[in-house]
């Protein structure tokens, strides 16, 4: 039988020897092919909502066509970057298609970071053109000013329904789009291996690391965005999440696939979401567990239609306590888990039908798994870390979270070293620590930098957290190690209470020894506000800082 089946695939490979691939059959695969089917299957359906401006499909299509041209008449070519400064507005969704319609890699900047650190991605990801928001400008001039050798081309984004800000560029962005052709069809992608976009990490050690995604990766990462979703229709989508943040978790360009409608929010506070859910009929948004949190707080009704509100969440596993409560306020759940170096979300907690008749709680907390890869993701395992052979799927085999396929991005930007380690074995290694279990589904239980390991025993911050957010005055909660003379490392936890409730150390402390084992339980209870990265997530290195501080 096995020589037969070598001769079928000899066969096969003399059979179709002559049939190649050409503009028939093969295209490249890019999301910048969305806004063409958007453009003309819905050309007239408003594509962007930010306050009283309006842009429909076709408009929308035509601002950024004339971005690419005027960048492309400008001087920017394949290979070039081109940085944006700015929040969640419609320039900066148009340059998601604008930028790499001119053939140049887009690099949305982090609109929280300081100078030196946007000085360094302009000067490492080599932009030759930097639009600014307004409200940037002060910190984009103080970057500018540390910036060595050629300064980018700077253009002003100025938003009349925010604030006047001295300009600081050459020109603003409105002068620039008359500069181009809105009929522009762009640089055609020839190689969908080439890059789209550069994402910056979060660079709590050393220098922040360029990740390149390329065309291939964003377009299945599109759409596995709306299987993983259930995305029908033509869906209103609010910003809540930032588009800076691996290009909004791809969604700049999902929505066009759908010819759906992107509502933008300058800043996201519970008002401000609770009124545009109500006056644009939101349908979509996603966020990180502190967006839940901040809704949950503030107890605003949110008036959507007969259907639920559809919410995706990822960047730190939600505790189960928290997605109970946005589902009693009409919001359902879906839980996702990704990195940058997987545009954002890449694995998906896929609901099961009998899941609906489990209780409430139970409910939740099969619901904060990470779950199964996207189905563009072809990969996902989680393994010994050193050998990469995969683990039992038992709930309770800890290790490495790896995945590969078509959802991994290029690698760091010249950071080849970097690229080779965390691509080692043909695996993209995570760093984060998790089981699978029985049922297929992997959970995180730590990142391997925050396992606390106390005389021996593995302790999982998360599990502590979620235990923690079941205390009623728990706002938030965050674990982690403090070293310690005899155990080698105990917990510690940092707690927010809601402004309405008190708990003693004393009190948390016993509720969690009531539902973990006790050497699980923290021994060191620490009150205030929780440090956040841009993203929502818990800055757990800060708090390591505090306690090595002597806090």
């Amino acid at each position: 039988m096995s020589n037969q089946g070598a001769i079928d695939v000899d066969r096969r490979g003399v059979i179709d020897a002559d049939l190649t691939a050409n503009p028939a059959n093969f295209t490249a695969l890019t999301p910048l092919t969305f806004l063409d089917w958007a453009e003309r299957a819905y050309p007239t359906h408003t594509a962007v909502i930010y306050g009283q401006r309006r842009y429909d499909w076709r408009a929308f299509g035509a601002r950024s066509r004339a971005l690419a041209s005027a960048l492309s008449r400008r001087g920017v070519r394949p290979g070039h970057t081109v940085a944006v400064l700015c929040p969640n507005l419609p320039e900066m969704l148009e340059a998601h298609f604008g930028v790499p319609l001119a053939g140049a890699m887009l690099n949305p900047l982090n609109i929280r970071l300081d100078a030196e650190t946007i000085a360094f991605m302009l000067g490492h990801g080599e932009a030759k053109v930097l639009l600014v928001d307004g409200e940037f400008a002060g910190v984009a001039r103080a970057a500018l000013d540390l910036m060595p050798g050629e300064r980018p081309l700077v253009v002003d984004i100025i938003d009349p329904a925010h604030l006047p800000t001295e300009p600081i560029g050459t020109l603003d962005y409105e002068a620039l789009l008359a500069e181009g052709d809105p009929t522009w069809a762009g640089v055609a992608v020839s190689d969908e291996w080439q890059a789209i976009s550069l994402s910056y990490t979060s660079g709590t050690t050393g220098d922040p690391k360029g990740v390149v995604y390329h065309h291939r990766g964003a377009y299945l990462s599109s759409l596995g965005n709306m299987l993983a979703w259930g995305m029908r229709g033509q869906p209103v989508y609010l910003w809540t999440l930032p588009m800076f943040h691996c290009d909004g978790w791809c969604f700049t360009w999902s929505l066009a696939a759908l010819g759906g409608t992107h509502v933008c929010l300058r800043h996201v506070s519970a008002p401000a979401v609770a009124e545009a859910i109500k006056a644009a009929g939101v349908t979509h948004f996603c966020g990180a567990p502190t967006i839940m949190t901040l809704l949950i707080h503030a107890q605003i009704p949110l008036e959507g239609g007969a259907r639920p509100i559809e919410m995706l969440t990822a960047a730190a596993p939600p505790p189960a306590a928290v997605i109970e409560a946005m589902e009693a306020m009409g919001v359902h759940v879906t839980h996702v888990y990704g990195l940058t170096e997987v545009y954002g979300p890449a694995t998906v907690c896929a609901p099961q039908p009998a899941w609906s008749q489990r209780p409430a709680a139970e409910r939740a907390a099969l619901t904060a798994r990470q779950g199964v890869p996207y189905v563009t993701l072809e990969g996902l395992q989680v393994c010994d870390p050193i050998t990469l052979a995969p683990l039992p799927w038992d709930g309770e085999s800890l290790g490495e979270v790896m995945m590969r396929g078509n959802m991994v991005a290029k690698g760091y930007l010249k950071n080849p070293r970097a690229t080779a380690e965390a691509f080692a074995g043909g695996w993209f290694h995570s760093g984060d620590l998790g089981v699978t279990h029985p049922d297929g589904y992997i959970e995180l239980k730590d990142r391997s930098k925050d396992i606390i390991i106390s005389g021996g025993e593995n302790i999982s911050t998360i599990e502590v957290e979620g235990v923690l957010y079941r205390h009623p005055a728990v706002l938030e909660a965050a674990v982690v190690a403090k070293p310690h003379e005899f155990w080698g490392e105990v917990p510690c936890a940092f707690v927010t209470l809601r402004p309405d409730m008190q708990a003693s150390e004393a009190e948390l402390i016993t509720h969690c020894r009531a539902h973990l084992a006790h050497f699980k339980a923290p021994k060191v209870v620490v009150f205030g506000p929780l440090p956040k990265t841009s993203t929502g997530k818990v800055q757990k290195a800060v708090l390591r800082a505090r306690l090595a501080g002597g806090e």
